[in-house]
């Protein structure tokens, strides 16, 4: 005899829960250089040079930016690329 649980009904809902929107945040450090910053936002983003210095800006005065938002591999993938720049990027989820 083979006896069967029943099957219960939990609604897993993963598509949204690792949907976006997510963001890639980028910190202030001690150690690089606003232009340097201001550079690798215009070179690997492709920022006009006022969305950039704007980015940088926030990075320097408030502590961090918010450099892009969208799927979260995609912001794994920023976050991934700052750290090759030597930048201290993290990714979140975005505020509702």
């Amino acid at each position: 005899m083979v006896a069967t649980l029943p099957r219960e009904n939990v609604a897993f809902d993963i598509v949204t829960r690792l949907s976006g929107p997510w963001q890639t945040v980028v910190w202030n450090d001690p150690v690089n250089l606003m232009n340097y910053v201001e550079h690798v936002f215009r070179e690997y983003f492709g920022f006009s040079a006022a969305k950039a210095r704007e980015r940088m800006l926030a990075v320097h005065n408030d502590g961090q930016a918010v450099v892009a938002e969208g799927a979260r591999e995609q912001m794994e993938l920023h976050a991934r690329a700052m750290h090759d720049y030597g930048l201290w990027a993290t990714v979140r989820k975005a505020e509702a």
